[in-house]
């Protein structure tokens, strides 16, 4: 490192690569100075954006350049794994975009490297960084809404689709990663059950349930082939509901004074009933700041790496994403059976 400036060389420029590079060069104490890809044409679009930049088809070169102290890595998640062991071993700290790799044995791998090298290894949960996800976390840990019951979300669109993973792996890990981070309660089980219509048996449309032992429940409804582009995530709490629409330009979280109560009635000559009260009241609109994630991302992962912290989105949220994701996966295979989760 020269003069507190982390040098990065950014492996892949497709579609979040040139996110990357940019968030990164605009850092004050980041500089992008390499620009992997083994496309000539993706290589020439950088070249034309960022004329400093050196531009290579290997990524060895970017990754055993002596002057690059961080490799991030923007490219099909089955390459993640050789690509950031490639970097750990060579004594660099590595940002992967999610999710971190394809298997809990290879997270677990690059996460014994990572500590071996004393490097900073971390995964790109992008929605931690979001205002809206900064304020709801606040809510949440004030009391405010309640007791936490349940979390819907909805994350559908049209395409992209993905040629090595389904669509509860390319878009699932944004809201189990929220989930996670908004309480330190893991589902101890999930059920999941997804549909093909590829026949290459890669997932298209997937709903994933997880389950907790304080009687939460999460569910999630991903698809790449929607008609419209949803991003809906609802929280439930027992006094306060929060509705996050990251579709909405300016409006994302809108918190509900809403809520119900019931109570249970017995008598010699009826049978239980429950009788419930509801309650709704004003709706709230907080003001969220309008910052880019991206760009929280890569200060996270830049001030890791210069103060020796552990970032927000650290391996360990990485590894227990994808410990969920590898039993949803084993769950719709075998046709939304329930399975445990083990955590790392």
């Amino acid at each position: 490192m020269t003069q507190n400036i982390v040098k990065v060389a950014v492996i892949g420029f497709g579609y979040w690569g040139p996110n990357m590079v940019r968030n990164f060069n605009a850092q004050t104490n980041g500089e992008v100075l390499y620009v992997a890809d083994f496309r000539e044409e993706r290589l020439r679009v950088a070249e034309q954006l960022y004329p400093a930049i050196k531009t290579t088809k290997s990524p060895d070169q970017a990754i055993l350049d002596v002057e690059v102290d961080a490799v991030v890595i923007a490219t099909p998640v089955f390459t993640h794994f050789e690509l950031a062991k490639k970097a750990l071993e060579a004594g660099k700290h590595v940002l992967l975009e999610k999710p971190m790799v394809t298997t809990s044995e290879e997270a677990e791998i690059l996460i014994n490297l990572a500590e071996q090298k004393q490097r900073i290894l971390m995964v790109d949960h992008t929605f931690l960084y979001t205002g809206a996800v900064q304020s709801i976390k606040r809510l949440v840990d004030s009391g405010m809404i309640g007791k936490l019951q349940y979390i819907d979300s909805t994350r559908i669109n049209l395409g992209l689709f993905q040629p090595d993973v389904n669509v509860l792996w390319d878009l699932a890990p944004h809201d189990i990663s929220i989930l996670n981070h908004l309480t330190d309660e893991k589902p101890y089980s999930v059920q999941a059950t997804g549909v093909s219509h590829t026949n290459n048996g890669i997932e298209n449309i997937a709903y994933l349930t997880m389950n907790y032992e304080s009687n939460i429940i999460a569910h999630f409804n991903c698809s790449w082939t929607s008609p419209v582009k949803i991003r809906k995530f609802l929280i439930g709490g027992d006094q306060k509901m929060i509705v996050f629409d990251d579709t909405e330009p300016t409006e994302k979280v809108r918190i509900y004074d809403t809520s119900y109560h019931y109570t249970e009635k017995r008598s010699d000559e009826e049978k239980r009933r429950v009788l419930v009260d509801y309650r709704v009241g004003d709706i709230q609109i907080p003001k969220i700041p309008m910052i880019e994630a991206l760009s929280g991302v890569a200060a996270d992962f830049i001030a890791a790496i210069l103060y020796q912290k552990q970032p927000l989105s650290d391996y360990v949220s990485g590894i227990n994403v994808i410990k969920v994701l590898e039993a949803s996966q084993l769950s719709i295979k075998n046709g939304g059976k329930e399975v445990k989760v083990s955590y790392w």
